[in-house]
């Protein structure tokens, strides 16, 4: 029998599901979005911070340099109601105090928000939920927003920055934009409620990935043991059909048990997803590659496992483990060498 334990709690670390709770908490709230940078700037454009009455924040713009100032003028905009496009560099007194000296510049635009934007940042986060691509503009002197969905016609200035997913300011007849668009977010789906598993979960998930656990025994897969992240009580060839594992999701097989993991890893092969990892020793890993050969995976295609999983560091045990299979992750959704 398959059991589902699902949570759809919205994680604490998204700023666009932040932004709508505390939007229904207080009624009003303000996004902060890195929307330019030059040289040395410790958050790349479409960072984002979001601001709450009472003091209250989550996320970046700076890395911590500028942030200060920043809330300050959120707490202007949402008293104000109008957006502001703030510019900090070397030369500033406030980022220098700050820390901002390494030679970097940043443009932040302040955006107010009112409970008239709960809508448009509803079609955000379902956007989001459901994996699909759209993108958000903002006029920056008057701050209008407008939402366009996957699919829809965009303007052309628009669609390059879509094809790209680069979040910037372009030039308009109708003024000067933010464009921002909502590529689907990294997502991380571990096989194997492990110890590691757990561990690994809630590190990933704190670096951002959506986390999805699967594990065909309900006692490991269970929303005690993984309320964070969505635990999935099921084996993965049914589950990782329906999931639609894409360019953007990476695939970890933690169980250490063979009919499981080989499950995990088939499915994966089969689909465009950009990584995939296996945990195991060197002996277990080929043995492993002699059965999915059997199952008609040439040679090319098993290239593409990262077996034994994780960056070579030396780890040992679960939380060392978590460390360098999420620092591995990173690296090839970086595309760093």
């Amino acid at each position: 029998m398959n059991i589902r334990v699902e949570t759809t709690s919205p994680s604490p670390r998204d700023t666009w599901e932040t932004a709508r709770r505390w939007l229904s908490e207080h009624e009003k709230a303000a996004l902060a979005t890195v929307v330019a940078t030059w040289g040395s700037a410790p958050v790349p454009p479409g960072g984002q911070l979001v601001i709450a009455p009472g003091d209250r924040f989550e996320g970046s713009v700076s890395g911590g340099c500028v942030e200060v100032d920043v809330l300050v003028e959120a707490a202007d905009a949402m008293d104000g109601g109008k957006p502001k496009l703030l510019e900090y560099g070397v030369s500033d007194d406030i980022a220098w105090r700050a820390g901002l000296a390494c030679g970097g510049t940043i443009k932040v635009l302040v955006e107010p928000l009112t409970l008239a934007d709960a809508p448009l940042l509803d079609a955000v986060i379902e956007a989001r939920r459901m994996r699909k691509g759209a993108v958000v503009t903002t006029r920056v002197a008057d701050g209008v927003r407008r939402f366009y969905a996957a699919g829809a016609e965009v303007p052309a200035e628009i669609a390059q920055h879509l094809a790209t997913g680069a979040v910037g300011l372009v030039h308009t007849p109708d003024g000067q934009l933010l464009v921002q668009p909502l590529v689907p977010p990294l997502r991380v789906i571990v096989a194997g409620a492990t110890h590691i598993g757990q561990v690994f979960a809630e590190m990933a998930r704190l670096a951002g990935y959506a986390v999805t656990v699967v594990d065909p025994r309900p006692i490991f897969a269970s929303e005690e043991r993984f309320g964070s992240a969505i635990a999935l009580a099921e084996w993965p060839e049914a589950s990782l059909d329906t999931l639609e594992l894409d360019e953007r999701t990476a695939v970890v097989a933690l169980t250490h048990a063979a009919h499981i993991d080989d499950e995990t890893l088939a499915a994966a092969l089969r689909s465009p997803c950009m990584y995939i990892g296996a945990l195991g020793s060197r002996v277990t890993n080929a043995k492993r590659m002699d059965r999915l050969r059997a199952a008609g995976f040439n040679d090319e295609a098993l290239k593409r496992i990262h077996a034994p999983v994780g960056l070579n560091i030396g780890a040992k045990g679960p939380a060392e483990i978590a460390v360098s299979i999420l620092a591995e992750i990173v690296k090839v959704a970086r595309g760093a060498a």
